[in-house]
């Protein structure tokens, strides 16, 4: 691994699940970690639940914007976070690689948003535990 490891998250959209967990790493991590996320087919915008959902945490997404997944991205990430994306996410030895079941945030109100957001939370969490 890196000195400075990054991780990538990825979701399908980049609206939603992966751009809340590049949040919290990045708010968590500060210079510790360097946090990208894509997405395999990314929306035009943010969730504005999630952005919202975040905002309740003093976590400003708002200006973050879905972006389609290179294969550069993969290559250079130590640990890629996929989160029902399925086969979209190419695979290289050496990269830590691990899928977070998550509900996908896409129409749902801001209350299922928060049980997202926290679940999100606990495991942006444990991952940085293990990263530093």
């Amino acid at each position: 691994m890196s000195e400075i490891p990054t991780v990538l998250f990825v979701c399908v959209h980049n609206a939603g699940r992966s751009q809340m967990a590049a949040g919290y790493l990045r708010a968590l991590g500060g210079d510790r970690v360097r946090v990208l996320a894509a997405g395999s087919e990314p929306a035009a915008s943010l969730n504005p639940v999630a952005v919202a959902a975040m905002a309740e945490e003093g976590i400003d997404i708002a200006g973050a914007q879905p972006a389609l997944l290179a294969v550069d991205d993969v290559r250079a990430s130590d640990v890629v976070i996929t989160m029902g994306c399925g086969d979209a996410c190419p695979i290289f030895p050496g990269k830590r690689y691990e899928d977070w079941e998550l509900t996908d945030p896409a129409g749902r109100g801001l209350d299922e948003v928060r049980v997202i957001r926290d679940d999100i939370r606990a495991r942006v969490d444990e991952l940085l535990a293990s990263l530093v």
